[in-house]
């Protein structure tokens, strides 16, 4: 990847949002790489000298592992933190970073992750968490032989604000806030692991030997469905938002006002369309077939 300093920043800023010391550890995937798309992961291998990102695009990255750095710092009895676990499946070892054991008075383990992340998150949830942490929960029972019992997040909140908090009921009250994560039976943990190693093996086979990369999922390419606005003349704000069209005329047809009108809200793939992922230009899933009709 060729990293880019379009906004001047000074060379100390540059310097700390550029320097990475990740590493997977002797495995042969990690377990972000194997929730994420394996169409996306090859693209960016084939790709890596022709991706450009700039500095200033990787801040938040670099807080949320600041966030991580200034937690680990503290590792009271009971705790083990920030520790790499591994695993094999199908010939593949596994690893993954567990940021957080912790210790049960039932002898079982719970499974935390740091996120820093926004309200937004919280608010209406992430499939990827509950993905990655069912992943740490299958990677710490085969590995360790402890049963682990509680997933949580650790969710900072990088856009918090106070004022929205005193009047919203949904809002989070605090800008820090414990999300727990539904644990999958053993069985449904071990599935989709297997899963997962095998869709990202054939990917790479298929690409081997001239085949086609298997398609981002919709969830993949973090899909927006279309939705209707009830929209009042003269009003930037909806009144009401529905799913569907025939929901949101009849709402129309319930109300005594004549000056609504319903205003499609077009949906999208946000991970292509947003330029969230940086190999669109080389995908031909984004190329042929750009707003997924």
């Amino acid at each position: 990847m060729i990293i880019t300093n379009q906004h001047n920043l000074p060379e100390p800023v540059f310097k700390a949002l550029t320097h990475s010391d990740y590493s997977r550890g002797s495995s042969n995937r990690s377990v972000t790489q194997l929730i994420d798309s394996p169409r996306v992961r090859i693209l960016k291998k084939e790709h890596d000298d022709e991706i450009f990102e700039d500095a200033s695009d990787m801040l938040w990255s670099v807080l949320g592992t600041s966030v991580h750095h200034m937690f680990e710092q503290h590792e009271p009895d009971g705790h083990i933190v920030e520790e790499r676990l591994y695993a094999e499946v199908e010939n593949w070892v596994i690893s993954g970073a567990i940021d957080v054991q912790r210790a049960e008075s039932d002898g079982s383990v719970t499974v935390l992750d740091y996120k820093c992340t926004s309200v937004w998150s919280v608010i209406y949830g992430k499939k990827e968490w509950h993905n990655q942490l069912n992943f740490y929960a299958w990677l710490v029972e085969q590995s360790k032989d402890i049963e682990v019992n509680n997933l949580q997040i650790v969710a900072v909140l990088r856009d918090w604000q106070r004022s929205k908090a005193n009047f919203e009921e949904s809002y989070p009250k605090a800008p820090l806030v414990i999300v727990d994560i539904p644990l999958w039976s053993q069985q449904v943990r071990d599935k989709y692991v297997r899963d997962r190693v095998k869709l990202h093996q054939d990917a790479e086979f298929e690409r081997l030997t001239g085949g086609e990369l298997p398609l981002c999922s919709d969830a993949e390419r973090w899909k927006k469905d279309s939705s209707f606005a009830v929209m009042a003349k003269g009003q930037k704000r909806a009144k009401r938002v529905f799913a569907d069209h025939q929901s949101a005329e009849g709402y129309i047809a319930q109300q005594s006002a004549t000056n609504l009108s319903v205003e499609e809200r077009v949906g999208k793939y946000t991970r292509c369309e947003d330029n969230w992922c940086r190999v669109a230009q080389f995908c031909d899933q984004y190329g042929g077939n750009e707003n997924g009709n």
